[in-house]
């Protein structure tokens, strides 16, 4: 069924707006609005007639607008782009509200008008949110709409520059036969959203909420719909929060920003790798420092490992590391180091809620759980970076100088790395092998080529 809607457009700047008025409530021009087609398509008037030279097209409306927050703008590659769309996913209670509200308040400060169509708390819940943020700013607006074409509405009649929907799952289009929250709902009010704000309409930021293995209203379902989706993780239980971009098409995906929970809202860690090593305890078996790099930042990450007598079935756990992979290093640990570890329980744990998706990471796993398994420490002022191949082989992985002179500024003195990395601000141990890491690093000799395991 074809909606029958009457909508209007700017001829000048293409701005939408639900009814006619004498003046554009963005660009301010008047007599300027004309009826669209009754599909909800630009007219003919407001589209190209002829195509054009790539070299013609002006960019201006391309450079990205700078939101205030420091490691948002870092992920987005310097703010958010005029009439783009961005999803932000994540799951419930993980920040969200609370990192668009302070973006729209550091908007607002810059002169930019943003509009929060806040679905699922009422207007008296996000004032008190935003005055304990100290996020009060005239230049932001907010409106309780659950129904499209209300919220539709409220962008045409405020033009505003910025438009937040918290959540897309709680938008209803009443053309389409599913309930709030489905798949079908989702990604029709989400098409809608998406076509206005590319007619020239104000940049959309789109929430959803996302299970455990991303269904519904996550990047799955949208990406395909939107510019840039980030996504924003972090456990409950710990402060830290990271924002990264796994779609952005106006720039790299794959940076990383890290904020920090307060009672006042997010704040920007000026120092997250020192952040991360500020509680570890030295002098216990099972830890060791992997120098990661999550985009062009690099991190040091405690790994720590525990292994124990299994009371039936070995269990295999990891928290911030993924557990197909460690099954898989525990193989290698087996065959090519002499290290079995057959009726053992075997947890490992990325400190801080960090969650490694490099291989990048294996050596210092795997150098964590002999640690642990024979009681043998590894040296404080040691860091570990290399990828463990299914032959017991090192591998080199990308960004070794950028993880190395972090590592040295946070006063490590040494590294065991793949063949090849050279830094002059540390002690390089280059190991072919995994076997060999082992024999250099927790002390196993010629007499006893198979580790000994502690009971």
């Amino acid at each position: 069924m074809v909606r029958n809607l009457s909508r209007y457009r700017c001829g000048s700047c293409g701005s939408p707006a639900a009814r006619w008025t004498g003046r554009c409530g963005r660009c301010g021009e008047w007599n300027t609005l004309a009826e669209d087609d009754p599909r909800g398509t630009a007219s003919a008037d407001a589209l190209p007639r002829a195509p054009i030279g790539l070299p013609a097209v002006s960019d201006s409306r391309a450079d990205p607008r700078p939101t205030g927050i420091g490691e948002l703008d870092r992920v987005l590659g310097g703010g958010i782009v005029p009439s783009s769309v961005t999803l932000i996913a994540g799951e419930p209670g993980v920040g969200k509200s609370t990192l668009i509200v302070q973006m729209l308040a550091h908007l607002a400060r810059l002169g930019a008008r943003g509009l929060l169509i806040s679905a699922e708390e009422a207007p008296e819940q996000v004032r008190r949110r935003a005055a304990r943020m100290d996020a009060l700013e005239p230049g932001i607006w907010i409106a309780g709409h659950t129904d499209l074409d209300a919220v539709r509405s409220a962008i045409a009649e405020l033009g505003p520059d910025v438009v937040v929907v918290d959540s897309i799952q709680t938008i209803c289009d009443p053309e389409v036969d599913s309930l709030p929250g489905s798949v079908n709902q989702v990604r029709a009010c989400a098409h809608r959203l998406a076509a206005d704000a590319r007619l020239g309409g104000p940049a959309v930021v789109l929430i959803g909420h996302v299970t455990k293995d991303g269904s519904i209203a996550g990047p799955r379902v949208l990406e395909h719909v939107v510019d840039t989706v980030l996504t924003f993780e972090g456990d409950r239980h710990h402060a830290l929060r990271m924002l990264r971009a796994v779609k952005h098409r106006f720039g790299p995906t794959g940076e990383l920003g890290m904020l920090e929970m307060t009672p006042t809202g997010l704040a920007s860690f000026p120092d997250a790798g020192a952040f991360l090593l500020a509680d570890r305890m030295p002098g216990v078996p099972g830890s060791v420092v992997f120098a990661a790099m999550e985009g062009r930042r690099p991190l040091l990450v405690e790994i720590q490992a525990l292994v124990g007598p299994a009371a039936g079935p070995p269990r295999r756990a990891a928290s911030g590391y993924e557990a197909g992979r460690l099954g898989q290093l525990l193989a290698v640990l087996d065959r090519r180091a002499g290290l079995a570890l057959p009726h053992h329980d075997v947890y490992v744990s990325a400190v801080g809620g960090v969650r490694l998706a490099e291989p990048g990471a294996d050596l210092a796993v795997a150098l964590a759980v002999a640690s642990a398994a024979t009681n043998r420490l590894v040296a404080d002022d040691l860091v570990v970076v290399g990828e463990v191949g299914l032959g017991g082989e090192l591998r080199q992985v990308p960004g070794a100088p950028s993880r190395l002179a972090e590592a040295a500024r946070l006063g490590f003195r040494r590294a065991l790395t793949p063949p090849g990395a050279a830094t002059e601000a540390l002690a390089i141990t280059p190991a072919a092998t995994l076997g060999e890491a082992l024999d250099r690093h927790l002390g196993r000799s010629a007499s006893a080529p198979r580790l000994r395991l502690v009971e």
